[in-house]
């Protein structure tokens, strides 16, 4: 038997069939719309994340060599005066950490001291009886440094700086709370800014965390975990992954932001949590 355009199917008039394959269509491609907006926007989490604990490997990193480095630097007994802030930059054959000062026009930056990695954690500092000329690269990153400082102004405690590279070229700038006790791990307070490749301009500022959390566990505890709450982003941040990587013992931090929870386990990697 044949049917007409207007006449019924499956016990239906045609265009009733028609309308509800339409419908069940346009059902069908808004959930495969959803889905795949779904798994992307978990993918870019997974992702960003992996990058938080790739910056903050870098950053405790950097912390060490500035910390072992100046160690060494210090015992030669320096003249201090004049100088500018340590840079750490890592080569082929180890961490360099340059002590540079400007000349008397501010139009040269020479490295007056350096420290060298010779094995992990150890470092042999020596000064140049004839200062070097920096190259420009540390001429940059000199200039972003003193940019990024007047820019946060002098803070009412000791800080550590530390410039990472950024994409397009540019550096990635932090200011952070130093560690003055040996059980006392500052959390807080800190910045990361954005700065030119040439370091004359801040392209952004981000404010990590914003109250100083001064974390202390004793010899006598035995503390499993950490745990704060962010209150400026919904993610963790750089720093977070540098403070686990520095506290002692090792141990996770949870955090809570208003979104997701997250746990940055003691290797760096970050763990997302139940919503």
């Amino acid at each position: 038997m044949e049917y007409s355009s207007h006449e019924q199917f499956w016990g239906l008039p045609w265009e009733t069939v028609v309308r509800r394959i339409v419908l069940v269509l346009a059902v069908c491609f808004c959930s495969l719309q959803i889905l795949a907006a779904g798994k992307p926007k978990d993918d870019d989490l997974t992702a960003y994340l992996a990058g938080v604990t790739e910056r903050g490997r870098d950053l405790y990193a950097y912390d060490q060599a500035a910390w072992h480095g100046t160690d060494a630097f210090l015992e030669l007994k320096p003249n201090t005066e004049g100088l500018a802030h340590y840079i750490c930059v890592k080569g082929a054959n180890g961490w360099v950490i340059t002590f540079p000062k400007w000349n008397a026009t501010h139009d040269k930056l020479l490295i007056a001291y350096e420290a060298l990695q010779s094995a992990p954690g150890k470092y042999q500092a020596h000064a140049h009886d004839q200062p070097l000329e920096a190259s420009g690269a540390l001429v940059a990153m000199e200039l972003a440094l003193e940019l990024v400082i007047a820019d946060f102004g002098t803070p009412n405690r000791p800080y550590n700086t530390a410039i990472l590279a950024a994409p397009a070229g540019n550096f990635y700038v932090y200011l952070y709370p130093a560690q003055t006790k040996d059980t006392v791990w500052p959390l807080g307070g800190d910045v990361r800014y954005a700065v030119s490749s040439d370091g004359k301009q801040i392209i952004e500022k981000r404010q990590l965390h914003k109250t100083i959390l001064d974390l202390e566990f004793p010899p006598d505890k035995h503390p499993v975990a950490g745990y704060h709450v962010h209150v400026l982003s919904n993610v963790p941040e750089d720093t977070d992954v540098l403070n686990v990587l520095n506290r002692r013992p090792p141990i996770p931090e949870y955090i809570g932001t208003q979104k997701q929870k997250f746990v940055v386990q003691v290797d760096g990697s970050i763990i997302i949590g139940k919503k």
